[in-house]
């Protein structure tokens, strides 16, 4: 069983399961409303099932949360699934704690504590990036790669410019992305990122570059015909042809990273592997603190000046000391099913690593 709970998992887990599909196994795909995630499962053709609707806001999500978790269990009890998996993993992990079924959580987001204090304590196995910062003890294991390399490795994705002509931009026009962020998850309260969208858009207009917004919500009237039109499986055939992507959400960051292009990330919380970007491979720059929105303008304006061989020679040596994170799924998955006991979980020695 593989729940979704966020677009990015949809992404994360469309390759394995095609793999596991291909390779003979039994998968079951079930959701929870939120935002474009069911969307991208029927644009990628993924069987699954929608058991929750999504929460409004993070007074409701207790609820949506119970009846997500309730539901998941009448479908585990019915399938007796040898293994449960998801991103960050609250409600597999509970759900195969009552089921007899293996938990495999995989995460890479340190700062998201109520999502590791409600399902860490209750996960078999957690599988972490090797740059993840803290300490899980006997239950983690570490991998070489970030969770974007499970569906932007050159072994599952090769950009189509076409998605040029879907925006309005010829082949030959400089642009940015730009993402906005609704900052209403539970680990964004009380954060920040630029200090007004509509001074971003001045400012990559005066450097000479086209501007594609993409936000979470609404983005200020203002700004509204910045925003493109295309499917949201192709977002990433835009990162990928972009100049620099400006973004104050770290999954598009480190997204653009891999695929080669320059990104300014401009949030106040750094994760592990939005530091090993930026420090080992010069292909994200992170600004925080009072001076974050002016600082990361400016870097955005430096890199677009910088030859295109700069990002694509840091890329290279990125693929190369880092993993098809696919493979590493689809491996776990089947070591963890084919290692567990009928109706008993695994030892923390007998786990796969």
């Amino acid at each position: 069983m593989i729940t979704i709970q966020h677009p990015g998992h949809v992404h994360f887990f469309r390759n394995p399961i095609a793999e596991l599909n291909a390779r003979g196994h039994d998968v079951h795909v079930f959701a929870r409303e939120s935002g474009v995630a069911v969307r991208l499962l029927e644009a990628y053709d993924i069987d699954h099932e929608v058991v929750a609707g999504d929460a409004d806001s993070l007074a409701s999500l207790a609820a949506v949360q119970a009846t997500y978790e309730l539901r998941l269990l009448r479908r585990a009890r019915r399938l007796d699934p040898d293994v449960i998996t998801a991103i960050g993993g609250v409600a597999a992990a509970h759900v195969a704690s009552l089921t007899g079924a293996t938990s495999l959580v995989f995460y890479d987001t340190e700062h998201a504590t109520l999502i590791t204090t409600l399902g860490y304590p209750f996960a078999d196995v957690i599988a972490t990036p090797a740059c993840y910062r803290d300490d899980i003890g006997p239950k983690q294991v570490t991998y070489p790669g970030y969770h974007e390399l499970a569906y932007l490795h050159p072994e599952r994705f090769t950009p189509d410019s076409t998605v040029l002509e879907e925006v309005g931009l010829a082949p030959e026009e400089s642009f940015a992305v730009v993402r906005l962020s609704s900052w209403d998850a539970s680990h964004d309260v009380g954060h920040g990122g630029f200090d007004d969208p509509q001074a971003v858009v001045d400012r990559l207009e005066d450097a000479g570059l086209q501007v594609l917004l993409t936000a979470e919500g609404e983005p200020p009237d203002a700004l509204a015909s910045y925003r493109f039109e295309t499917s949201p499986t192709r977002l990433h055939d835009l990162l990928a042809d972009a100049d620099v992507v400006l973004s104050e959400g770290a999954t598009t960051a480190a997204e653009a990273a891999v695929l080669g292009t320059p990104a300014v990330y401009v949030n106040p919380l750094s994760l592990g592997y939005t530091t090993e970007l930026e420090a080992e491979y010069g292909l994200l720059f992170g600004y925080d603190g009072d001076a974050r929105h002016a600082r990361g303008l400016d870097k955005a304006v430096s890199v677009v000046e910088e030859p295109a061989d700069t990002w694509r020679r840091r890329r290279d040596r990125l693929l190369a000391e880092r993993i098809d994170v696919t493979d590493y799924v689809v491996r776990q998955l089947e070591t963890l099913a084919q290692t567990r006991p009928a109706g008993r979980s695994i030892p923390a020695a007998d786990r796969g690593h």
